[in-house]
């Protein structure tokens, strides 16, 4: 596992904490319960980063998301809960 995120339940930001990496490229995409895109996140994380926080997602509604998160051939998904 590269990252794990802090909470499973947000409002406006998801905090990750990070492994020992070398630099690479973090990719995360946010699904509705339908499926579709509500945001993505692409990054180039350096190596001694331990801790990321992805912004600015106080504009989707409330409700249950996918989480899908790749890092080179790493993939892993979970599920979160966006509420007030």
């Amino acid at each position: 596992m590269f990252a794990k995120v802090k909470s499973t339940v947000f409002i406006d930001t998801l905090k990750f904490e990070l492994t020992a990496h070398p630099e690479y490229q973090l990719k995360a995409v946010l699904r509705d319960e339908a499926g579709f895109v509500q945001s993505r996140l692409e990054k180039t994380l350096p190596n001694n980063l331990k801790e990321l926080t992805w912004d600015g997602l106080d504009h989707l509604p409330y409700g249950i998301y996918t989480l899908e998160m790749s890092q080179g051939e790493d993939e892993m998904k979970m599920r979160i809960v966006k509420r007030i």
